[in-house]
């Protein structure tokens, strides 16, 4: 597939998706490396720009450089937006209560914190990733570890087997220690996004080194 075939694919991912305004998004591709440049309204845009630009075929990686800029009224205060991230993660029911620590410098969200599960790490950053005024969000909450490398591994095998977007046979699963190597080989990225998810579902899990390769 040529970069030309995979910049097309993208704009028109990007244009598909009714959360994202692409008028002001810039799309090039190098080698299959896409870099997205331009401004969007808010960080939630940003974000389903990579997400979505990472569906496409023939992606082999994202550089995402684009800028939020905030219409309308005048950002909020840092002080506000703590105080709202705070409450959306007390409202998210699978969130634990009192796990996860807010800072906010300059619109810039940081979270930390230690959870049991990779969804509750997931749940917490889409809370925070929703709320309209931030500029970026960093996600520096640990998950801790809580079953055995073999364990974690059958699970995770387990998992890949069930997904019918994964051709199980075609991914080799490492554990050490709460570190997970997948390798192996698929046809679309969004396989390889399937597996690393299936990886993640298993408790304990803190690390993802992901090596499969999109053929």
């Amino acid at each position: 597939m040529t970069d030309r075939t995979i910049r097309q694919a993208v704009t028109d991912e990007l244009g598909f998706d009714p959360s994202i305004d692409s008028a002001n998004i810039g799309v090039a591709v190098d080698e299959g490396i896409v870099t997205l440049t331009g401004h969007v309204a808010t960080y939630a845009e940003r974000y389903a720009a990579e997400k979505a630009t990472r569906k496409v075929r023939g992606v082999r990686g994202v550089v995402e450089e684009i800028e939020v800029r905030l219409v309308g009224e005048p950002p909020p205060r840092d002080e506000d937006l703590a105080h709202r991230a705070v409450r959306m993660l007390d409202w998210n029911v699978w969130v634990p209560k009192g796990a996860i620590q807010v800072n906010v410098r300059d619109g810039l969200v940081t979270l930390t914190g230690k959870v049991e599960w990779q969804y509750q790490k997931a749940e917490a950053h889409a809370a925070v990733n929703r709320l309209p005024g931030i500029l970026g969000l960093v996600d520096l909450i640990e998950v801790s570890p809580r079953a055995s490398a073999t364990d974690v591994r059958l699970k995770i095998e387990a998992a890949l087997k069930r997904n019918a977007q994964v051709e199980a046979q075609a991914i080799h699963v490492d554990v050490v220690g709460d570190t997970v190597t997948l390798t192996g080989k698929v046809h679309a990225w969004n396989e390889r996004g399937a597996a690393e998810r299936a990886a993640w579902s298993a408790s304990g899990v803190r690390a993802v080194e992901d090596r499969i390769q999109v053929t």
